[in-house]
């Protein structure tokens, strides 16, 4: 990587993380002293976004990018500077990847709209307008944005793609415009950690004195078409056009303070990987018959499809007993003293985690299993 693009990434981490020892940045990106040196100088005293603590930690400064450049900061008025305000939507680490997308959309001719099955998810400040009411529109600005921008690290960490914020909240999409198969319980594990960041933002705010906030989140997964929109300023826009996206909208209004909304086809996808409580058949504007929706209260025993489909019951394991017998010669030599390793290749799909499981039950009554996933 050029400095420049290393220089992104360390911005980037140090806004996300706050604080971060040098020993860390040198080994994450491979650092000698100088290059070390030569980052500490551009944030700390050429964009003076961050501050050395002791001569071993970077610290966040608080800095808000200004105009003129990604890295500029606008110089606080008083001691206590206001959090950082959302500036860019997508970080750098994710536009690299949409844009490969767009070039893969692109070469299937599919410019024009691509339908597609994603995951929309939109979460708001609740009771927003009456929370700023009477607060200075520069106050309301430093209550709400760091709650914004909390809704946004949350996608971005399960690579979601915020579309719009919509000013007291955001509206994002998960499976489009990076594609992932997983894309339902992406959106869900986004919307438990939103939850659980604001309510620590709530609680630094009512240790203040001020009044704490709460956010409301709404799921839905459904067919949409994309359509990617490239603007005069030479930006790129998906806007996901369907029922489905407006259903997760109206799912979020239907939550209460702190709570997670999600529709029947969302919970099914997700099913045993999260808890949910069935809030039994909503009538939704726009919708001609009663739903079914539920809320998520927090994630489920299960990590694994093959740990889905254990709870829902295996068909009948053939056409691997060749395979089966190899890892049972294997163990049979582990367990006379000799070493062994054993691995399985094969496409996705074809059963390599279902053998696994099968060759567990044969031998986890004589050792010990460890597994990751």
């Amino acid at each position: 990587m050029t400095f420049d693009e290393i220089l992104v990434q360390v911005l980037e981490l140090l806004r996300r993380e706050d604080r971060i020892s040098y020993r860390a940045l040198k080994r994450r990106f491979a650092l000698d002293d100088d290059y070390l040196e030569d980052l500490k100088v551009e944030l700390i005293k050429a964009k003076r976004v961050a501050l050395d603590e002791q001569g071993e930690v970077l610290v966040w400064a608080g800095g808000q990018p200004g105009a003129r450049s990604q890295f500029s900061v606008a110089i606080p008025r008083s001691p206590t500077p206001p959090p950082p305000a959302p500036v860019s939507y997508t970080p750098p680490h994710l536009a690299e990847r949409i844009l490969s997308e767009q070039a893969a959309m692109a070469a299937r001719g599919a410019t024009d709209g691509e339908r597609k099955t994603i995951t929309a998810l939109f979460a708001d400040i609740k009771g927003s307008m009456a929370l700023i009411e009477n607060l200075d529109p520069e106050e309301a600005r430093v209550l709400v944005d760091p709650a914004l921008q909390l809704m946004m690290d949350a996608v971005h960490r399960y690579e979601g793609y915020v579309v719009q914020s919509t000013g007291d909240g955001i509206f994002a999409l998960f499976g489009a415009p990076i594609a992932h198969e997983d894309h339902a319980q992406r959106a869900l594990y986004a919307a438990l950690r939103m939850q659980e960041d604001t309510k620590r933002y709530a609680d630094r705010l009512r240790l203040e004195g001020r009044r704490p906030l709460e956010i409301r989140v709404g799921v839905n997964t459904g067919e949409v078409v994309l359509r990617s929109i490239r603007k005069d300023d030479l930006h790129t826009e998906y806007t996901p056009i369907g029922h489905s996206t407006s259903l997760a909208a109206r799912l979020q209004s239907l939550a209460t303070g702190g709570g997670i909304v999600v529709s029947e086809p969302t919970y099914r996808l997700t099913e045993g990987y999260f808890e949910c409580q069935p809030l039994g058949a909503a009538r939704i504007k726009g919708v001609s018959n009663p739903l079914n929706i539920y809320e998520v209260v927090g994630v489920g025993p299960l990590r694994t499809r093959l740990q889905v489909a254990v709870r829902r019951g295996l068909v009948r394991f053939v056409g691997r007993q060749n395979e089966l017998e190899q890892l049972r010669r294997a163990w049979e030599q582990a367990k006379s003293g000799h070493g062994q390793i054993a691995g399985v290749m094969g496409d996705p799909g074809v059963g390599k985690s279902r053998l696994f499981y099968e060759f567990k039950l044969l031998s986890q009554r004589e050792c010990l299993v460890l597994e990751t996933f």
